[in-house]
């Protein structure tokens, strides 16, 4: 397999790249990169050439069904009942400490 050509992208637009996703390089870090970056897409032309004719798209490479279950209505519980475990509780509420402060 031929090697990538490095020439594919410039140093300006590796740092270009880099301020985007928020990292700083150094010099040697954007020669680095241009040479990974150009491998990348030497590898992705090389994708691109393989024929996929008869073979259908697909977003996933397994059979998922939907796991989820069906939305069913249940009975709520009694308000006692939950407030029975409750460490502080104020008539029909929950307790709890103050996290703001009100100054």
């Amino acid at each position: 397999m031929p090697d990538a050509d490095d020439t594919r992208f410039t140093n300006a637009q590796v740092r270009h790249l880099a301020s985007l996703v928020r990292i700083e390089l150094t010099d040697s870090e954007v020669e680095e990169f241009r040479s990974e970056l150009a491998s990348i897409l030497f590898h992705i032309d090389a994708l691109s050439e393989i024929d996929t004719t008869g073979v259908p798209p697909t977003n996933n490479g397994a059979d998922l069904l939907n796991v989820q279950d069906d939305d069913a209505s249940v009975p709520a519980m009694e308000r006692e009942q939950i407030l029975a475990n409750a460490p502080q509780r104020e008539d029909e509420y929950f307790r709890v400490h103050a996290v703001l402060d009100q100054s």
